[in-house]
């Protein structure tokens, strides 16, 4: 019995030595981001749930929705490429950096574009799939999903930051 205490505790230590280092490093570099999206008032009162497969994009110009451009004010931060706030097929929000992490590893800042529930590459070619939650590429050009930045949704208030 005492062997197989000994034994149990050696496994568990050796699964948690194992684990060190394994932590996710993306290539796309860590930016600042503070966005603040309202979804009850002006041009984002469209902006719900319900509207799947609906996203913004906030670049240094400010935030593009559905044909409008609201300016960002000037304490607000749009990440290393800018950044996109989508709607999944499942309504929950979900915001990813705009920088292609495969041209990104080379040493280049590309943004990707988004048409429907992708986000492509212009360089790479890659697609990141955006309508399923996760990003994940889809041609396995990059071995990476987009960086994903943390959002909370209070009371219709999106707030994206990093």
């Amino acid at each position: 019995m005492q062997r197989l205490g000994q034994l149990i505790i050696g496994i568990v230590c050796a699964v948690l030595c194992s684990c060190e280092g394994t932590s996710f490093n993306s290539s796309v570099p860590r930016y600042p981001v503070n966005l603040h999206i309202d979804t009850r008032q002006g041009v984002f009162v469209h902006f719900q749930p319900t509207a799947i497969n609906t996203y913004v994009i906030a670049d240094k110009e400010g935030y593009h929705y559905n044909g409008s451009l609201v300016v960002r004010t000037v304490l607000e931060a749009c990440g290393y490429a800018g950044v996109v706030v989508y709607i999944d097929t499942w309504s929950n929000y979900n915001a990813w950096d705009l920088a292609c992490p495969y041209c990104a590893g080379r040493g280049l800042r590309r943004v990707c574009e988004v048409d429907g529930i992708f986000a492509r590459c212009p360089d790479c070619g890659e697609e990141y799939d955006l309508g399923s939650g996760t990003a994940v590429p889809t041609k396995k050009i990059s071995h990476e999903y987009m960086r994903r930045i943390p959002l909370t949704n209070s009371g219709g208030v999106l707030v994206i930051r990093q």
